[in-house]
């Protein structure tokens, strides 16, 4: 019989590529498609044009890691995110975002994929995310808007709409149009 040992985050810097900790394993993250890609970079974009003209968090992108200490979860990787904690430094980031954007790739659809994002949802709030965007590119409903003080009812933003993540980037939008361009 094999003991497997519990992975600890010091075991992410020697990842190659994106992966978070959960359940005690490394999940690794394959490579996201063109469209996914761009979506994130768009919010991102936005994201530091917000930090640039008002302050009060920091922009981050796709592969950054974020620490937390739930039961099953020690790390989060999101597509997109904005943190208002210290970011001087080369190692992961301590605590979960204020807002993070998950953006669905190629395979994340289907029963298994919903339950999984569902997941990582209430892992995000656990942990102390306020906002939380689950982006589909292939739906009419593009960016489904989560907040911590109700989890299980999203904000529905569709093409033609303006996007918020209030409380966790106070004053910030972006159009939901932007993320197909």
């Amino acid at each position: 019989m094999t003991t497997r040992v519990r992975a600890v985050v010091e075991d992410l810097y020697n990842e190659e590529g994106k992966a978070e900790i959960v359940n005690g394993e490394i999940v690794r993250m394959s490579p996201t498609g063109a469209r996914p890609g761009r979506a994130a970079t768009k919010i991102v974009a936005s994201l530091l044009r917000h930090e640039e003209l008002h302050g009060g968090g920091f922009a981050l992108g796709d592969n950054v890691g974020f620490v937390v200490d739930l039961p099953d979860r020690d790390s989060f990787s999101p597509d997109a995110s904005w943190y208002t904690g210290n970011v001087e430094g080369m190692d992961f980031l301590e605590g979960a975002p204020a807002f993070a954007a998950e953006v669905r790739s190629k395979n994340d659809y289907g029963p298994k994929a919903e339950r999984k994002i569902a997941k990582k949802r209430a892992d995000y709030f656990a942990a102390g995310t306020l906002v939380v965007w689950d982006v589909d590119l292939l739906s009419d409903a593009v960016v489904r808007r989560y907040g911590a003080n109700d989890p299980d009812t999203p904000i529905i933003y569709h093409r033609g709409e303006v996007a918020r993540a209030e409380p966790a980037v106070p004053g910030w939008e972006i159009s939901v149009d932007e993320l197909f361009s």
